[in-house]
């Protein structure tokens, strides 16, 4: 009996090592995006002085920040269905804006992030801008949007926000979630409601408990390097920091309400595309596609505060939620003769810093924005170059309606009447029309001025880039691949061999 002691102890010491284990994997994993609309890098953790985010800052400092961070297409609705797909926009559908006369919807065959999840027992909810359709392939148990309520109610009122997001807490008691935070904050509305500034500045400034509104100088804030250096602009900007500064806050308000998830939640901080202002969102250059990028591990707490030039895109973040679920990627059946992959990676090993650089290029997708803004465009960067494709090179650059009526803008038109210099980096007309091609040197040319696609010394370069850039048009099933000089057939006799018949437009 003596030896028996020692054996009984060590069977109920391994029982009890075996059921802690499975406990500890058992335990809900949770995932929560905070999105921010048209949000830039305005933010102090990214070196910004002047704007007071200490809300973002906190988060960062319990985040692996990113550097080269980038959206797949620079506008509302296609950024959200890519995100929440992980399909570029050419795949999923969203060709453009979801709302209104625009009317686009990603296609009944794809699936994303909250369909599938759901699927797996997990909780889905949505506080915020929405902006995607239909609800078939973007369905959530818990919906707080402009579909059921006014935007700025559940997008921009940081005190409505916190609520809403500790209803849905409450009603997820012991499950797993997903939960996407999507803020309508710092999108402009000065074309739908003036009155409250061209940032929505002014909107609820007296009844929203929770906001301590912060103004800025005019002549303090920091004028980004390619937004034209006026009175006008950085009077737009400093509206622009007065609802970032709401913003934080309710960032700040939402990190309290899940102060007691954190040590089993995934938390990103990131936004759907570049600032409103000219050359930012609804380009490719890197001030409409660059984005910021948070993300919180409670796994990777040796990686907190810590950062990455490391290439991500938006189109990354499905398969690290699922991954982080461990719930396996879904096969995309958009052709009932070929199964598509998502076309983008986890980035929980960079996260957990297992890895560092996983790719050479990331992939741009941009059709619309607005449904007469027909300008498509596709773009490959690495970190030494960027390639763009216009695919509509022979037409103006589009602009939208908002950023039309924006104080800078309408300053840009004012002095172009006027002849007077527009205190820009560029001309208008060099806005307005571009090459079929434009390649940049990113490392000396980082305001993307000078186009080397025509230059010899650069065929090399430009071979190569263009050649993976049809690789990935053709993995992810791009119906523009052969625009604009020829036409795709894929059907009937082409069905087996899809072929770009020429338009002999050169001619």
């Amino acid at each position: 009996m003596l030896f028996c002691k020692p054996i009984f102890s060590n069977f109920f010491l391994i029982n009890f090592l075996a059921l802690f284990v499975e406990r500890i994997e058992n335990k809900p994993n949770n995932v929560v995006i905070i999105l921010a609309d048209d949000g830039g890098f305005e933010i102090g953790a990214y070196g910004n002085k002047i704007i007071k985010t200490p809300n973002l800052d906190n988060l960062a400092k319990r985040s692996k920040l990113f550097t080269s961070a980038f959206t797949s297409v620079s506008s509302c609705s296609p950024s959200r269905a890519s995100l929440l797909t992980g399909l570029p926009q050419h795949t999923n559908g969203m060709y453009g804006l979801h709302q209104g006369v625009h009317n686009f919807n990603s296609l009944n065959s794809i699936e994303s992030i909250s369909k599938v999840v759901k699927q797996h027992g997990i909780r889905t909810g949505i506080i915020g801008k929405k902006h995607v359709g239909p609800e078939l392939v973007y369905p959530f148990d818990f919906s707080e949007t402009e579909e059921n309520n006014p935007i700025n109610q559940v997008g921009r009122n940081i005190t409505n926000i916190k609520l809403l997001v500790r209803k849905f807490l409450k009603e997820s008691a012991n499950s797993s979630f997903f939960l996407l935070v999507s803020f309508h904050d710092p999108h402009r509305c000065g074309h739908i409601t003036p009155q409250f500034g061209p940032f929505c500045e002014k909107w609820g400034i007296d009844g929203i408990p929770d906001w301590n509104p912060i103004k800025y100088d005019p002549r303090d804030v920091i004028l980004p390097d390619f937004v034209p250096n006026t009175q006008s602009a950085r009077e737009d900007v400093a509206a622009q920091y007065q609802t970032i500064s709401r913003l934080d806050q309710g960032v700040g308000l939402v990190m309290k309400e899940l102060e007691h998830y954190l040590e089993d939640t995934l938390v990103f901080y990131t936004s759907d595309n570049g600032i409103p202002f000219p050359r930012g969102r609804t380009n490719l250059y890197e001030s409409g596609s660059k984005v910021p990028l948070l993300v919180s591990s409670p796994k990777s707490t040796e990686s907190w505060g810590t950062k990455t030039n490391d290439l991500v895109s938006l189109l990354d973040i499905a398969p690290t939620i699922y991954e982080w679920f461990r719930i396996p990627s879904p096969v995309i059946h958009r052709n009932p003769h070929k199964k598509l992959s998502l076309p983008g990676q986890s980035i929980l090993p960079i996260i957990d810093d297992v890895i560092g650089q996983t790719r050479d290029y990331v992939y741009l997708s941009h059709n619309l924005h607005e449904v007469t803004m027909n300008y498509p465009m596709r773009a490959i960067r690495s970190n030494h170059y960027k390639l763009i494709h216009n695919l509509a090179s022979n037409s103006p650059f589009g602009v939208d309606q908002d950023l039309y009526v924006s104080p800078t803008w309408m300053d840009m038109m004012k002095r172009i009447r006027k002849k007077e210099n527009l205190n820009w980096f560029i001309t208008l007309k060099q806005y307005y029309y571009r090459s079929e091609f434009e390649l940049y040197d990113l490392i000396v040319d980082p305001l993307e001025k000078n186009n080397l696609a025509s230059k010899p010394v650069y065929d090399e370069i430009l071979y190569n880039l263009k050649e993976q850039l049809l690789k990935w048009q053709s993995k992810t099933e791009d119906p523009w691949i052969c625009s604009p000089h020829a036409v795709l057939e894929d059907k009937g006799s082409y069905k087996y061999s899809p072929q770009c018949l020429p338009l002999h437009d050169d001619l």
